[in-house]
């Protein structure tokens, strides 16, 4: 019910308790807000069946985790702002946030707990003439739960009217200032700008991290697995069988060059030459070096690449667009294998600009190897590549490396 026939009450317009809910006794008062709540089984998650320092063996990621829990015990006692809670799968994203949930109905405060998808879900059956609850009376209280809260935000980016959806609920939040709890596996920033803007917000929200993806040292996008990768080493480079010192002077400067660059990977290295003159298995042997030497390396073939990036927007990719551009762009050492094979459509040219751009104005260590001739590259990609500044570019004109 709410207060409407006096304008000067404090509490006029505001959602108020009946005298029935006034005079309920505690259990039958429990028993009703774990309904309204919707936890169902995850009734069980609370913080005493939390492990502590979580299940991490590291003492920096049990503390950071204690952390966590900490402030989630704060915002559970007291619902001021809104609480972010990311990590990789299995990190106890959901359990802490359910655990917020049981302790707010403890202490008789209505807490609703949805997935992000089952959300949309509710929203999308509340159109229907025989729905259980009409679909302003649901969103209504969503937008209004006095402690709301948001499990799994990667699933919320469905379709547009699933984002639009979303947003104007987390839009109203934000402006009403409720107390709000979301948990994502990425950041929100990752998943949707406007959102992150959102969610981010210094001056309403904690951001907590409990535990960070662990990225593989190699990645490969196309044929040159970690298997095949291990065969291309600098001692295996011997054109048509034998070793390169003294047999040819254009091979044996390619290698000179690809073995001081992979000691000391600065800058960019362009290898140029028609197809067989080495230019992979300097490539690869460079990846491998690196590997060696602790550094995590992204191989990638570009036809494959853009294939890959074009894939994603497909409804049942299993990859995202963002992942893979973001692994390109900030791979500590990048190699880009067989530049120019891929088909010339602006769309891939503007793809394999962005990554290229941001690697030359950051100066990060990177590998091209190319069959095409430079003017007939995109010019802007030509010109970062032939940047005496940042690229040492080597043009193998040697015969066929396989046949000698």
């Amino acid at each position: 019910m709410r207060v409407t026939s006096d304008l000067t009450d404090p509490n006029f317009g505001q959602p108020q308790p009946c005298g029935c809910v006034r005079d309920e006794d505690a259990r039958t008062r429990q028993d009703r807000l774990l309904r309204y709540s919707r936890l169902g089984s995850l009734e069980r998650f609370t913080f005493a069946s939390l492990l502590p320092r979580g299940r991490s063996t590291v003492t920096a990621a049990q503390e950071r985790y204690a952390h966590v829990v900490e402030a989630a015990h704060r915002f559970a006692d007291q619902p001021e702002g809104w609480l972010v809670l990311t990590g990789v799968p299995g990190s106890g994203k959901t359990h802490i946030a359910a655990a917020i949930a049981n302790r707010a109905i403890e202490r008789g405060v209505p807490a609703l707990f949805l997935s992000v998808a089952d959300l949309l879900d509710q929203l999308r059956a509340s159109y229907a003439d025989d729905a259980e609850v009409p679909y302003e009376q649901l969103l209504e209280q969503i937008r209004n739960s006095p402690v709301a809260i948001f499990d799994d935000l990667d699933a919320y980016s469905a379709t547009p009217w699933a984002r639009e959806k979303f947003y104007q609920v987390v839009s109203h939040r934000f402006h009403a200032a409720l107390p709000t709890v979301f948990t994502c596996d990425r950041s929100p920033e990752e998943i949707d700008a406007r959102l992150g803007a959102r969610l981010t917000d210094p001056a309403l929200s904690q951001v907590f991290v409990l535990a960070d993806r662990e990225q593989p040292r190699y990645t490969n996008i196309g044929g040159m697995t970690r298997k095949r990768l291990a065969e291309y080493t600098f001692e295996a480079f011997r054109p048509a069988g034998k070793s390169v010192r003294g047999r040819n002077a254009v091979l044996e400067g390619a290698y000179r060059e690809a073995k001081k660059w992979a000691q000391q990977p600065t800058g960019w290295l362009v290898l140029l030459g028609e197809s067989g003159r080495g230019k992979t298995h300097l490539a690869a042997a460079i990846a491998n070096e690196r590997l060696e030497a602790g550094d995590s390396v992204c191989y990638a073939n570009v036809p494959d690449l853009l294939d890959d990036l074009r894939a994603t927007f497909a409804p049942d990719s299993n990859q995202r667009y963002d992942d893979i551009f973001a692994r390109l762009r900030e791979a500590p050492v990048l190699i880009l294998d067989d530049l120019g094979a891929h088909q010339t459509t602006p769309w891939a040219q503007e793809k394999l600009y962005q990554i290229l751009n941001y690697r030359y104005e950051g100066r990060m260590p990177t590998v091209i190897t190319t069959n095409t001739e430079m003017s007939k590259l995109d010019a802007r990609i030509a010109s970062r590549l032939g940047d005496l500044h940042v690229s040492v570019m080597y043009e193998i004109t040697a015969p066929d490396y396989r046949l000698g």
